[in-house]
């Protein structure tokens, strides 16, 4: 018999989500129309997300879980969240994806679980959010790599992390445009989503290690986004800096490689060398099956290919073992 799948990486919108960012999401959030005919949501006039049909029914979601051989899907708002709009919007923005979730989870309990969403500049009503959540099934917590342009290890989100280490969660870490996309040029050829993303988690992550992150919170485990972003293929890097660079050991009293086998990461990298090299950096028991579904580049079959081609002992612990460890479904 197979060994089941949990997909941890998968993501859903609802309408009234979209319709909250078209009207307070601006200026520096816009809908506006890409090369090949979709609307995609641009961070000041850089392409990012781009919402599509599969992302508002869940009905085609199964549907399309049985067809590929998905038996759990961990669903997640994706980015930009629910970072905009001020307070009581971020708020409204976080409660009506949260909802949505859970009552999807409700009505099939043995097929959906869920991330819930937080409003991260505001920590009081963060709390009040995530313990709502949390009652109503949530297994755990979606972050953006950075939140308002704010790195995760501000001060201000100190409380947040100690209420979630405090609850022993799960937590995605999922990129959104990086700061300075502008700056950057990133409007040409959509590079956030190619090449800004893979940098968002990195520098996110990174800095969690350098800051002693995983220290303060030994409980918080640690999903980093698309195989770590580029962390595998700069670990000996972080490494080298370590050794000879004094500022990285202000707060580290490890190699960062070290430090490596205390996070997560998923399976949404698209060639066997990636997987192998996450799988290796990670170790075989911290990576996680996921598709990114229903993305433009999601690819639910190719991740899961991957995973299967791993050898024996590894392949069971990415399509369901290791999730099985770090997930108390409700």
């Amino acid at each position: 018999m197979a060994t089941p799948v949990i997909d941890v990486h998968t993501h859903v919108l609802n309408h009234a989500w979209l319709k909250l960012l078209e009207q307070h999401g601006r200026p520096r959030y816009t809908l506006k129309t890409v090369t090949g005919g979709l609307r995609a949501i641009h961070l000041d006039g850089a392409p990012f997300m781009t919402p599509v049909p599969e992302m508002f029914d869940w009905d085609l979601r199964i549907r399309n879980m049985d067809k590929v051989g998905i038996d759990v899907s961990v669903v997640s708002l994706t980015c930009p969240n629910c970072y905009w709009g001020g307070e009581a919007v971020s708020l409204q923005a976080a409660r009506i994806m949260n909802d949505e979730m859970a009552n999807a989870r409700k009505a099939r309990p043995d097929r959906i679980q869920w991330f819930c969403s937080l409003p991260w500049q505001y920590p009081k009503a963060a709390l009040k959010e995530l313990a709502r959540a949390t009652k109503a099934g949530a297994c755990g917590v979606m972050v953006l790599a950075n939140v308002a342009e704010r790195p995760l290890t501000d001060p201000l989100f100190a409380p947040i992390w100690q209420a979630i280490d405090a609850k022993k969660l799960p937590v995605l870490v999922h990129p959104t445009a990086p700061p300075g996309v502008r700056e950057m040029d990133m409007t040409q050829f959509q590079l956030t989503a190619s090449i800004g993303f893979t940098f968002d988690t990195s520098l996110a992550v990174s800095r969690m290690m350098f800051d002693g992150f995983f220290d303060r919170y030994p409980n918080v485990r640690i999903i980093a986004s698309h195989g770590g972003g580029a962390l595998p293929f700069l670990i000996g890097r972080l490494d080298q800096c370590y050794e000879h660079i004094p500022a990285c050991r202000v707060k580290l009293g490890e190699k960062p490689s070290l430090v490596a086998r205390r996070i997560w990461a998923d399976a949404v990298v698209f060639s066997d060398d990636a997987l192998a090299m996450a799988v290796r950096v990670f170790g075989s028991d911290r990576v996680l099956y996921g598709s990114d579904y229903p993305h433009t580049i999601g690819d639910p079959i190719g991740c899961l290919a991957r995973v299967d081609r791993l050898p024996d002992g590894v392949r069971n612990r990415v399509r369901s073992g290791n999730a099985g460890r770090i997930f108390e479904f409700r």
